[in-house]
């Protein structure tokens, strides 16, 4: 036998190996690849809903950013109205303490003129009733 037929022959039974070794690769490979198919259209099926979920909330987030913007204007005008009612409340009750200071000096005065003419009135009884 020759050196070609040889070589040919280890060749060939080295093809062989290869191939027999190669044939447990190639079908897991094809079994990934239906799973990776059955994965794509698994979520194909499963993000399209979602897809559309997510469109309609943002839609709806828009809308309610919308309303929201055009309802700031509202919201800065009753917090303005707010202060100025509470700057309000606060010069009325200063003016009722002012009032009140004031109620109560006279108070004082007239309990003070009160005992001062009873007082006044007691003496002239006495003055002339001693007379």
């Amino acid at each position: 036998m020759p050196l070609t037929e040889i070589a040919l022959i280890i060749i060939a039974v080295a093809l062989c190996v290869l191939v027999l070794t190669m044939i447990p690769t190639l079908l897991a490979v094809k079994r990934t690849a239906g799973s990776v198919e059955e994965l794509s259209k698994m979520l194909q099926n499963e993000l399209k809903p979602t897809l559309r979920e997510l469109s309609g909330v943002l839609a709806e987030l828009k809308v309610v950013g919308g309303g929201v913007a055009e309802h700031t204007d509202d919201v800065k005008r009753f917090m303005s109205a707010l202060g100025e009612t509470g700057t309000n409340l606060n010069t009325i009750n200063r003016s009722v303490g002012v009032v009140t200071g004031v109620l109560s000096a006279t108070s004082i005065w007239a309990t003070g003129a009160k005992v001062a003419g009873k007082y006044i009135v007691e003496r002239y009884l006495k003055k002339r009733g001693g007379m």
